[in-house]
């Protein structure tokens, strides 16, 4: 099974900033969610990461060798990084939704995001049809996956909420895919808060 977990919580992220390459640690909440996480999924065989640090830190509660594959980092936001949502007009969010081609200045397409995605999919899928492999990774990463699995364009993203510290469970039936879970949030204490 390819287990996708999102990281936990981080200052920006409870604060409604555009994160993306930034590197901020977990804030405090982030922590316990990752600890939540740990207690959940035990110690898996193989965990992969994103090379950032708020996935490292989750990842490094897993009790295994943690391999970093930059394919699995977030979208980048180019100029927008650290910005408020907010900040971002309602025209803008429309093109960006309608588009996935579509770019903030300096920053990364969710079609480009989607094309490395897929390619760390098909690339983990041998290995997860035999065991566990746990990726600890961000919000559009998992987003892709899931546009990945399901066989639909990668604008799904915009229609799919995924909490910090989330679980996502992607199965293999021969050379089928099969989305097994999205967004389990049970493990966590609180609820799924952002």
């Amino acid at each position: 099974m390819l287990i996708l977990v999102r990281h936990g919580r981080t200052e920006a992220n409870a604060s409604g900033l555009l994160l993306g390459r930034a590197d901020p640690p977990l804030d405090a909440h982030g922590v316990e969610q990752a600890a939540a996480v740990a207690a959940v999924l035990g110690s898996p065989e193989r965990v992969v990461s994103s090379p950032l640090l708020r996935t490292r830190s989750t990842a490094d509660g897993l009790g295994a060798q943690v391999e970093l594959d930059d394919r699995w980092v977030e979208l980048s936001y180019g100029d927008w990084e650290g910005r408020p949502v907010r900040d971002v007009s309602g025209d803008t969010w429309r093109q960006w939704a309608s588009d996935a081609t579509f770019a903030p200045p300096g920053g990364e397409s969710i079609a480009a995001l989607g094309e490395r995605v897929r390619a760390a999919c098909d690339d983990l899928v041998d290995a997860a049809t035999g065991s566990d492999v746990v990726v600890v990774s961000h919000v559009s990463p998992i987003k892709a996956a899931v546009a990945w699995v399901l066989g639909v364009p990668d604008e799904v993203a915009w229609h799919l909420y995924l909490a910090p510290a989330s679980i996502t469970r992607i199965g293999f039936n021969g050379s089928r895919r099969v989305l097994v879970s999205y967004n389990e949030t049970g493990h966590l204490t609180g609820g799924a808060r952002a």
